[in-house]
């Protein structure tokens, strides 16, 4: 007789961006899976898998990590900020044009060679600048 088992989940307590969470959530579901599906927080990206590109870099306890190798249920009890909790009122501090390289240093492009990423922030820096 083959008895199904259900998946062990953990219920864990987290802040995320200001806002308390108590979830289910299984052993094995990642940080960056928990913020996109569960609480629908899509700023995080999975870019590589490896930890390389930093797509996934989320703040826990105000320190840097890659949710795409760290497990939710490490983040019980703790305060997770994620891009979306970057914001100011309701934008985004704008970067600098001049520091726009340095700061996306951190990332790996395969895709673009950071031709688009780099037009893309001047765009939004440009636009910020004129509705201020």
């Amino acid at each position: 007789m083959i008895t199904e088992t259900k998946p062990t989940t953990h219920e864990i307590a987290v802040t995320v961006n200001g806002a308390e969470h108590s979830l289910e959530v299984e052993p094995r579901l990642l940080l960056v899976h928990l913020l996109r599906e569960k609480l629908g927080l899509t700023g995080t990206h999975v870019g590589c898998d490896t930890t390389s590109c930093g797509a996934c870099t989320v703040l826990v306890d105000g320190v840097p990590i890659k949710s795409c190798t760290h497990f939710a249920v490490q983040v019980d009890g703790r305060e997770v900020k994620t891009v979306e909790g970057l914001k100011q009122g309701a934008e985004l501090d704008p970067i600098p044009e001049e520091e726009i390289r340095w700061a996306i240093s951190g990332n790996i492009c395969r895709c673009t060679g950071y031709q688009n990423i780099v037009k893309a922030v001047q765009w939004a820096a440009k636009n910020m600048r004129e509705s201020a």
